[in-house]
């Protein structure tokens, strides 16, 4: 049996026709006819009820329609599995915090070489928290996150290993005014709150915030008037004066100078030093991912990191 006359039977049963029916499925009518009947030569049964006006299926017909749709429906499934392995097996698969997918994935990916820039990538960008699902369930080869020491990614360490990548800085920053001065300090006055632009917790560096300023909490007037987890909505809002917000260096650099529309809201302690790590199963992968880290390892090299 060909499976391709069980998709002309299930044609056959949504039109009653066989004229539509093989404009449906594509092929002349004669070839058409000539196809269930070899379905029925196949079956030992008529499937179709010839003998009246109105075509319709034999109760053998409703039988096999059941069975077609079952098995139709389980080798579309089977093909697009097969394709995702195909896919899994040929592609590197990262998940990143949404800051370094902006920022700093696709500097980093062309600076490790034509290699690395040529292979299939796809990237997963999310919160911390769906980044560590993601790689818990193996959807993903490689997770690239922000890490700090007080602040441990929620990953089995006896599972994982961790390359450091490069470093930066949360910093504290605000609006600026027209003398450049910052339009909210964390220094202003303790009997005025000072309106704070927030990381979720769900996000990366909300935790990492967490628990780097946790001790220094009795120092903080701050009143959360915003939250979000990502870094590019909060910049955007300090820069319209809305608040302090603890950004990436990397991300404010551009609006920190002269002409720039962000200053520094705190003295410069506090700033929070963080690593960009890349992070990946202790257990052998693909070949093509097993490439990558190789790669990845070798410009790592180039600056002081540590493989956990």
């Amino acid at each position: 049996m060909e499976t391709a006359w069980l998709s002309d039977l299930k044609a056959l049963a949504e039109t009653l026709n066989f004229s539509r029916a093989a404009e449906k499925r594509h092929i002349t009518q004669p070839a058409f006819g000539r196809r269930i009947k070899s379905l029925e030569d196949w079956c030992g049964s008529e499937l179709v009820d010839r003998s009246t006006h109105r075509l319709k299926l034999t109760p053998a017909g409703e039988t096999m329609l059941e069975a077609a749709d079952d098995i139709v429906a389980r080798l579309e499934r089977v093909s697009r599995d097969l394709e995702q392995m195909r896919t899994a097996t040929s592609t590197v698969t990262f998940a990143a915090t949404h800051a370094l997918s902006f920022i700093f994935f696709p500097g980093w990916i062309q600076a490790l070489g034509h290699e690395a820039s040529t292979m299939p990538i796809r990237l997963l960008s999310d919160n911390m928290n769906e980044c560590e699902r993601i790689m818990t369930e193996g959807r993903a080869q490689f997770l690239l996150c922000h890490d700090h020491h007080d602040s441990r990614i929620r990953l089995d360490r006896t599972a994982y290993r961790q390359l450091r990548l490069a470093t930066d800085r949360l910093i504290p920053v605000s609006g600026r005014d027209q003398g450049g001065q910052p339009l909210h300090s964390i220094s202003e006055a303790a009997d005025r709150a000072v309106p704070h632009l927030a990381f979720e917790e769900t996000s990366g560096m909300g935790r990492i915030l967490s628990s780097a300023l946790a001790a220094r909490a009795h120092q903080l007037h701050l009143s959360t008037v915003f939250t979000s987890h990502l870094a590019m909505a909060l910049k955007a809002l300090a820069i319209d004066g809305k608040g302090i917000a603890w950004i990436p260096e990397s991300l404010a650099a551009g609006e920190m100078g002269p002409a720039g529309r962000l200053a520094s809201a705190g003295p410069d302690d506090w700033a929070i030093d963080v690593s960009i790590v890349l992070i990946r199963p202790r257990a052998r992968m693909t070949d093509i991912a097993e490439s990558f880290w190789s790669l990845a390892q070798t410009a790592a090299a180039q600056m002081p990191a540590t493989i956990s």
